[in-house]
């Protein structure tokens, strides 16, 4: 079963549990990624045909299910492992942090007043933009650690500097 060529914002991937730090910095470029400890064998085609996403995993007998769509991914390397995805499914760069990167929700914009009781007050007091999860409660905030992935990420050819 072909699922159509994705692109952008509208690809789907269910990732075995395998490929956690995989998973997250996928999060980071904001693509939509279900992961968990149930998604192994069966249970990731499972959640893959019913939600139309493509499988991401390191198990090789996994041809062997008929599964939909999946990357083998080749490297037990994090960033050889996002080159080899992005390579497949280029990047939209207007989505990057835009994912919770524990539970995979979109994040939204919260005002400033809003995080005063939920953020260290040094940060409260030097950051401007805030967003949360609405799922897990989580704040994100653009801080140096946002510049440091993205210096990494430039470093390593995913993006374009």
């Amino acid at each position: 079963m072909a699922i159509e060529k994705q692109t952008g914002a509208s690809i789907r991937f269910a990732a075995d549990r395998m490929l956690g730090r995989l998973v997250k910095w996928l999060r980071v470029l904001g693509y939509d990624v279900v992961y968990g400890q149930h998604l192994t064998g069966y249970g990731l085609i499972r959640t893959a045909r019913r939600e139309n996403r493509i499988i991401l995993t390191r198990d090789r007998r996994l041809k062997n299910k008929q599964p939909p769509e999946f990357i083998l991914i080749a490297s037990d390397r994090y960033l050889n492992q996002l080159s080899q995805v992005v390579q497949t499914y280029p990047v939209a760069k207007d989505k990057l942090f835009t994912r919770c990167l524990e539970c995979n929700a979109v994040l939204e914009p919260r005002p400033k007043e809003s995080v005063k009781d939920l953020v260290p007050p040094y940060v409260y007091s030097t950051q401007e933009r805030f967003s949360w999860c609405p799922r897990c409660r989580r704040v994100y905030w653009p801080a140096t650690h946002q510049q440091h992935m993205l210096e990494e990420l430039e470093k390593a050819g995913i993006l374009p500097s």
